[in-house]
């Protein structure tokens, strides 16, 4: 597939922080009270005087603004100011105009699955995996969806919902008779036959340090890499690098037809050495990519580490700047490939986000099969870059929402249609899935909400947009024991995620009841993802008892206006 043009302006993004006009201090306290796990989209404060929690923004480096809100979206009123108390009469007053809170939600799509596969591995080995290792929307994206995909390129917008109502047992949920789940989900189609997909250009970025030593990190490396050599095509390229304290290149770029025992030979010299410089490494694999580049083909770095880096630059930013010319003239995306049971997971997640690629996990062969077998060669191609998705919620109807996760690539609402400012890269084949918690207003009927998703056609960077409208008829129906499984599966994997960051999202059952729930739905969709997801929310129902980790921590919530 044809690559970026010649030095275009790319977007660089600040993943977290507060949009101007919110209230940012009432912000910060909630998340230290509560630990909150979910983002109240909107800035300034309620009708009640209840805090809201701003959307955090995404800026472009160059950002040159025009940035619009998506269709039919309107800009906030302004709140009225109340005169200081004991000065009525004159209506004097020094407070500030505070903002009515928004109704927009936007976010950068997110195709990454690492966190969920690096929770599994954390779990079964005994341990709690750490809360900010843990996002709910990586949890959700590691399942099956089963949405309408389109019949061209670009994407599909499918947008339902159900009613949360009460848990049931002991440990179910409280406070949530009056909140909906709602889905907004992106799909794009799938994936061609092997042999109609570009050829590829891989070069891959392997780290060899002392700590990949342990059973289950370079040994599976090195599997890995044999098992893709036979799955990639004779016109497919590959190239070689790998780090300790320093780069090298093992193998430059090599056609794979006629080469792969070479290939494999490699691989298989491959041994642990020094400490773990993750800039050489990625500094060198780009300038390999860069050297070996190929027009018309799919252009990738794929770096497979344990990302605990301790050598060189050790900040994602600080190393992706060393290599920014060549990923935006070339269009080189960054694939992380996580292993080993201590991983740098947050670190992998900064580079390849800031990198234009996406993260997963890989804890033991059959996750490594599935990875480099069933999915990368499927998906080595790019079919939308810089992709956002925008929310606007019907405030005649919504009194309240929470994005479940997607801190780390919300973008402001002004920045929707601005094409410099980052989004997410998504292959064929692949599914997008938001989770917001909604309150509807009493007698609400209507719209609910109208999702809009923006992309840029990788051959033309053309922008392109496609919504879908969600109306309270469809979020009318129970959400557990309804019919529809998968919205349950995804509400599953968001609320198991919650529990782990010690959130408070309305309507969270237990972890004894959630994987109950698990079990039944691995049943019912005969799915054996679903059966892993019920073990291992087993397995953190029982390391939570046992820690004593089940307090329940104080709501925050905050209103629409």
């Amino acid at each position: 597939m044809n690559q970026a043009g010649r030095r275009h302006e790319k977007r660089a993004g600040d993943r977290g922080g507060y949009r101007a006009g919110g209230s940012r201090a009432g912000a910060v306290a909630l998340l230290l009270a509560g630990a909150m796990a979910l983002t109240a989209c909107g800035a300034g404060s309620g009708s009640d005087g209840t805090p809201d929690l701003s959307s955090g923004s995404r800026k472009g480096q160059s950002s040159t603004g025009g940035g619009q809100p998506a269709p039919d979206a309107v800009a906030p009123e302004t709140g009225r100011s109340a005169a200081p108390e004991g000065d009525a009469e004159s209506g004097a007053s020094t407070a500030p105009d505070v903002k009515a809170p928004d109704y927009l939600s936007t976010f950068a799509l997110d195709v990454d699955t690492a966190s969920y596969g690096y929770a599994r591995r954390t779990l079964g080995d005994g341990r709690l995996p750490a809360a900010e290792d843990v996002r709910p929307e990586e949890f959700v994206n590691s399942f099956r969806q089963g949405y309408e995909r389109p019949e061209g390129n670009g994407f599909s917008v499918n947008v339902d919902g159900a009613r949360i109502g009460s848990g049931t047992g002991e440990d179910g949920g409280t406070g949530a008779s009056d909140w909906s789940l709602l889905r907004v989900g992106l799909a794009t189609r799938t994936a061609p036959p092997a042999s109609e997909r570009p050829p590829a250009a891989l070069t891959f970025v392997v780290d060899i340090s002392g700590s990949m030593s342990e059973t289950g990190r370079l040994d599976l490396v090195r599997k890995s890499l044999t098992i893709l050599t036979d799955e990639l095509r004779d016109d497919d390229s590959l190239s070689l690098v790998t780090f300790s304290n320093e780069a090298e290149t093992r193998l430059p770029m090599t056609r794979v037809k006629g080469n792969r025992n070479r290939i494999k030979d490699v691989v298989a010299e491959m041994e642990p050495a020094q400490s773990t410089n993750v800039e050489a490494g990625i500094t060198r694999g780009y300038e390999e990519s860069v050297e070996g580049h190929r027009e018309g083909a799919t252009n990738r770095v794929v770096l497979l580490s344990d990302a605990l880096a301790n050598t060189g630059d050790t900040e994602a930013e600080g190393i992706l700047k060393k290599i920014d010319s060549a990923r935006r003239e070339y269009g080189i995306t960054l694939f992380g490939v996580g292993v080993g049971s201590d991983y740098g997971d947050a670190f992998m997640e900064q580079l390849t986000n800031k990198g234009d690629g996406n993260t997963t996990y890989v804890g033991d062969e059959t996750q490594a099969r599935k990875v480099f077998v069933d999915q990368l060669p499927a998906h080595l191609e790019i079919r939308a870059r810089d992709a956002k998705a925008q929310v606007a919620f019907d405030r005649k109807n919504v009194q309240q929402f929470r994005l479940i996760g997607y801190e780390n690539r919300k973008v402001a609402d002004e920045d929707f249609r601005n094409d410099s400012v980052d989004g997410g890269e998504v292959g064929p084949g692949h599914t997008v899935t938001a989770l917001y918690a909604v309150r509807l207003r009493e007698g609400a009927s209507g719209t609910v909400a109208k999702a809009t998703v923006r992309w840029l056609d990788p051959k033309t960077r053309k922008p392109e947009e496609e919504t879908g409208t969600v109306t309270t008829g469809s979020v009318d129906t129970t959400l557990w024991g309804g019919e529809n499984d998968r919205l349950q599966v995804a509400a599953v994997a968001a609320y198991f995620a919650d529990r782990l960051r010690g959130g408070d999202l309305p309507g969270a059952p237990g972890l004894g009841e959630l994987a109950s729930r698990a079990s039944g739905l691995a049943e019912s969709t005969e799915d054996s993802a679903v059966e892993k997801l019920a073990t291992a929310i087993s397995q953190a129902d029982r390391l939570q008892r046992g820690a004593g980790a089940d307090d329940e921590p104080e709501p925050s919530e905050g209103e629409i206006g």
